[in-house]
């Protein structure tokens, strides 16, 4: 790690509370005495009309204060995020199994749920859409389609001047965001008559905007707070707006503090996932493996609403590049509108389901013509696999691959510094020998090796959403208290946010409290997502100290006679001087306090630079790109489809860290979560639309056993700081999940060495590759 990116390596703000139980979440604050607790009443069909809803029985129940239905809802029975398509309780028809059609208010959670059983309704079943064949028969889809497209040649040319071509379809699954805090929210009407609403939420302002929405008020008549999160991985940046919703309507009706606390089972049920994705698509490549031409129909499972697929689609069309250069590109983007939860955004928020489509079409290209798969992939790279061809950096949406990195380092090349770095961490070319070697000498047991590279573009689709605020406030006796725009899920933003904080100020940060999350003090923030938390919020926190240091700065300037050109700097608890002089930090903000000057600011961060032409999906949407590359080796079992991964060796660019440890961190568990998608977790709805892994015991996501006990190891980039950002720092939360991809080509590449023939015919590998979807093409290729 190079001088530049050597920060200290502070532990997590709330480490000590996560491990001793100390760390208090959104359900576990202390509440007002006489809290009530809400259950949902769930329907019984994917998709029916309400003939009529009968509550009367559940309102006499014990310990009842009241039902509420869509017709108790006092403003617009709405929560969506982008379109007004989704109300908060149904009206006229149920549009997935399992929506709530009324929430019950009782006395305790028991309570609550006896009565949700007395509700009585009646459906009268239309026919649902549960795939994406019936939505293509029924043409059923939200909006008109996108199109995002590149070359010099109409793409039907451009593929039929191809020296070769594969056309294929492939599908990527769900994935539920299994928290560990289920969505959680609780509310009360204070003496003022604001509704002050506690949310699990990574988007304190839009659900402060939904709650107003839904009880007809002003947004200075609600205030949402966060303290922390217990997980958020996308599926708490809108999906909270409902249950932040109901909690408040039913605290304004009762005039209680309302609870809710959704169990495993309803979170499961009632809440959107990842969206899974097919892709029809057809690629023209030459006798090298470059790909010369791709026409994709991408298809993303919407649900019952839009939600956020737009620009998850938008983002999912934009890396079907991955890392490489495509010269002739022609996508269509469609949301399929289905009778299930409303799909939503999930770390990576499209961009893995992009990126998977070119890693399957660059193994079907490898194993076609028989070459090495990290051959092709280099060989495609921007930039070429040398990083020398300029004419190869520009995307299929417009933006140029190539900035200015340390020493002039371009973007391009940053990526083929990290694969050479891979290669050489995790001992490639002696493992594919010993690889080799071991699949020779075994018949019912194989070992895969595979490598594959990560760009990822970071900042927000929609160019508005990448702003942030902070306010800074020192006391009289030097302690500060630090407020953003962003929220605490366990990624450590808060963490990064002390050390820019301390290190902005020059002082130690155990005199720096970070303040929970509130739209009294920050307003109109965006969400916690897009990887964007630490870039936005960090530079508002700067900006914030820096007004501060100003004016403390201008101060003394006078107080020491001195001119206009003198030189302040902030560092190890006192204020410097480029003469000479130095003051105690802390007593520098007591001359500042006895001046009468002000001690608090407002900071302010808008990302320079960034244009997107919804018209024609052109432009540069992004502020940079995160790049990274990983090496994994498994074992599989040719006669029960299970694997174990026996090595993962990660290199990531996350350019000057702010903190390495929360880094690797962010790195390892994006991985590991990464794999889970791909590999195991597998989400099951039978033919009624009902989802049947609801539940740890039928939902498998990966644990500390699937994770290798020795060869595991995480390397940041050295050298590789960022011009333009905070520190020179770079985002690291989304881009290492699809380091992950290494773990599923190594399983195809294990899969390939049980053929017992010569076929260079692609390996079709289900996704998510459960044992059972191994299994399956292991035997298609024995036979």
């Amino acid at each position: 790690m190079s001088t530049a990116q050597i920060a200290p390596a502070i532990p997590h703000e709330s480490a000590i509370g996560h491990v001793t139980g100390g760390a208090r979440y959104t359900d576990e604050l202390h509440m007002p005495a006489g809290v009530l607790s809400m259950m949902p009443v769930l329907s019984n069909c994917a998709h029916a009309r309400i003939v009529w809803l009968d509550v009367s029985a559940a309102r006499l129940a014990d310990g009842v204060l009241d039902v509420i239905t869509a017709a108790d809802i006092p403003g617009e029975n709405d929560t969506g995020a982008i379109a007004h398509d989704e109300p908060l309780l149904p009206t006229d028809t149920v549009e997935f199994y399992g929506q709530a059609v009324a929430w019950v208010v009782a006395q305790t959670e028991a309570q609550a749920s006896a009565a949700a059983k007395l509700v009585r309704f009646e459906l009268a079943p239309l026919t649902p859409i549960l795939s994406f064949a019936e939505a293509k028969t029924a043409q059923a889809y939200h909006m008109a389609p996108k199109l995002m497209l590149r070359g010099d040649i109409e793409i039907d040319t451009a593929l039929a001047q191809s020296e070769y071509r594969i056309s294929d379809t492939f599908s990527s699954g769900a994935q539920d965001h299994f928290y560990l805090e289920t969505h959680a929210s609780w509310a009360y009407v204070d003496s003022e008559s604001i509704v002050r609403v506690h949310a699990s939420t990574q988007h304190p302002s839009e659900t402060q905007h939904i709650v107003a929405r839904v009880l007809a008020l002003r947004s200075y008549d609600v205030i949402v707070s966060v303290v922390r999160m217990g997980g958020g991985f996308g599926g708490k940046e809108t999906q909270a707006n409902a249950f932040a919703a109901l909690v408040a309507l039913a605290a304004v009706r009762t005039g209680k503090p309302v609870r809710i606390k959704l169990k495993r089972e309803h979170d499961m049920t009632l809440t959107g996932k990842r969206h899974p994705f097919q892709t029809d698509y057809h690629v023209g490549f030459d006798g090298t493996g470059r790909i010369q031409a791709l026409r994709a129909v991408m298809v993303c499972d919407a649900g019952w609403s839009l939600d956020l697929s737009p620009p998850v689609l938008t983002r999912a069309m934009a890396h079907i590049d991955n890392a490489y250069f495509l010269p002739n590109v022609h996508l269509t983007g469609l949301m399929a509108r289905t009778n299930k939860v409303s799909n939503t955004a999930f770390r990576g928020f499209g961009g893995p389901q992009g990126m998977l489509v070119i890693e399957e079409i660059i193994s079907a290209i490898a194993r076609t013509l028989d070459l090495a798969p990290e051959r092709v992939r280099a060989h495609n790279f921007y930039g070429g696999a040398d990083g020398s061809e300029a004419n190869r950096e520009e995307t299929h949406y417009r933006q140029p691959v190539r900035d200015a990195g340390v020493n002039g380092i371009s973007g391009a090349l940053r990526m083929q510094r990290i694969w050479a770095k891979a290669l050489t961490q995790g001992n490639f070319a002696a493992r594919k020998l010993a690889v080799a070697a071991f699949n020779q000498q075994n018949t019912t047991r194989k070992r895969g090796l595979a490598i594959t590279p990560v760009k990822f573009g970071i900042s927000f689709n929609k160019v508005q959403y990448n702003q942030a605020g902070a306010h800074v406030l020192i006391y009289s006796d030097a302690s500060v208290h630090v407020n953003h725009g962003g929220t605490e899920m366990g990624q450590g933003l808060h963490s990064k946010m002390l050390s820019v904080a301390a290190r902005t100020l020059g002082i130690s940060a155990r005199h720096i409290k970070i303040m929970v999350t509130s739209t009294e003090k920050v307003p109109n923030t965006s969400a916690t997502a897009a990887s964007a938390g630490s870039d936005l919020n960090g530079q508002a926190v700067k900006n914030a100290c820096q007004a501060i240091l100003g004016r403390i700065y201008t101060l003394l300037r006078a107080h020491w006679g001195l001119t206009e050109a003198a030189i302040f700097r902030a560092q190890n608890d006192q204020i410097v001087s480029d003469c000479g002089r130095a003051m105690p930090f802390k007593d520098a903000v007591a001359l500042t306090y006895d001046q009468r000057v002000s001690l608090a600011a407002t900071g302010f961060y808008a990302t320079p630079g960034l244009s997107w032409d919804m018209a024609n999906n052109t432009g540069q949407p992004f502020y940079y790109f995160s790049c990274g590359a990983a090496v994994a080796e498994v074992e599989v079992d040719g006669y029960t489809g299970e694997w174990r991964l026996r090595a993962a060796h990660l290199v990531h660019d996350v350019g000057a860290s702010l903190n390495p440890l929360i880094d690797i961190g962010q790195i390892e568990g994006g991985f590991v979560q990464g794999m889970g998608w791909l590999t195991m977790e597998e989400l099951v709805w039978d033919a009624n639309g009902r989802l049947r892994t609801i539940a740890p015991s039928t939902y498998k996501i990966p644990t500390i056993s699937e994770v290798p006990e020795h060869e595991f190891s995480t390397t940041l980039l050295d050298n590789a700081e960022q011009p333009g950002v905070i520190y020179g720092s770079k985002a690291a939360g989304e881009p290492p999940l699809m380091l992950a991809i290494s773990v599923r080509e190594a399983l195809r590449a294990a899969i390939a060495a049980y053929a017992k023939n010569t076929s260079n015919a692609p390996i079709k590998l289900a996704c998510p590759s459960t044992p059972e979807a191994i299994l399956t093409a292991i035997d298609t290729l024995r036979a």
